[in-house]
């Protein structure tokens, strides 16, 4: 008896690289994918190379090819699962929001030269960062009148697309208590509700597309041991995110929330 269970789980063992095999091949077809994405200067190709990619994902054709391809490994099957469906989510997010994040990145290209806004993907979304020194006056939640035309290209992007979009507020992690502001949560939420504000009122995108959000300084992007590490701690995100990685109840409702 002893010898069969030995004998299973060296059979258990010798399995496990199929795990790994697949996940690099799926990696591999999300790089080629994107890779070719961003090759399009045509937009109407892009796109078609986006919905086509996303609904062979959601109609789980890559997930049935790896699981096929797995056999019976049944032991590993719970990981593959949570593995490919975190692949599934980085590919959908960079082919769905890849070419907003072309179009921005060339309608920012001075302000981000200039190191006042930054743009970048992840598996939840296309993120937009507003560094406070750009657009707020230090400890204020009143956007600068001068950052409006930078704020006026995000619009325009924002309202050609469906997807909701989160405001997240941040700060570095000195402490702050004035008579309006007690601590930087409420910082943070006060501008988050600002950029609301502006987006709804001054550039007419609808508010129940926006959530908010106040992080204070509990997410850092840099070390708040140095000057430049906390100026680009200070800032508010605007976060296009992606459908695919997007609760039903997200879509629908604004929040104001410190979390």
């Amino acid at each position: 008896m002893a010898h069969s269970k030995k004998h299973a789980a060296s059979h258990a063992n010798h399995e496990r690289w199929l795990i790994s095999y697949a996940d690099f091949i799926t990696l591999l077809f999300a790089f080629f994918v994107v890779m070719f994405a961003s090759a399009q200067a045509d937009n109407t190709k892009s796109k078609q190379v986006s919905d086509s990619v996303r609904e062979a994902l959601e109609n789980g054709g890559m997930t049935a090819t790896i699981k096929q391809f797995l056999g019976s490994t049944v032991s590993q099957k719970g990981k593959a699962h949570e593995k490919v469906g975190a692949f599934k989510s980085s590919v959908s997010a960079g082919v769905e929001l890849l070419p907003s994040q072309q179009l921005l990145s060339q309608q920012l290209q001075e302000e981000i030269k200039s190191g006042k806004i930054q743009v970048h993907l992840e598996p939840r979304g296309l993120v937009v960062s507003l560094l406070q020194a750009a657009f707020f006056p230090s400890g204020e939640d009143t956007l600068d009148p001068n950052s409006f035309s930078s704020i006026a290209k995000v619009a325009a992007v924002l309202r050609d697309l469906p997807n909701p979009v989160r405001l997240e507020g941040h700060t570095d992690s000195v402490p702050i208590h004035t008579p309006r502001f007690r601590n930087n949560w409420e910082l943070a939420v006060a501008r988050s509700i600002t950029m609301l504000d502006v987006l709804s009122s001054k550039f007419e995108i609808p508010a129940e597309r926006f959530a908010v959000a106040g992080y204070g300084d509990t997410a850092p992007v840099a070390s708040n041991d140095t000057e430049q590490g906390r100026e680009h701690n200070r800032r508010v995100d605007i976060v296009i995110l992606n459908r695919l990685m997007t609760p039903e109840s997200d879509q629908k409702t604004t929040t104001t929330k410190g979390d």
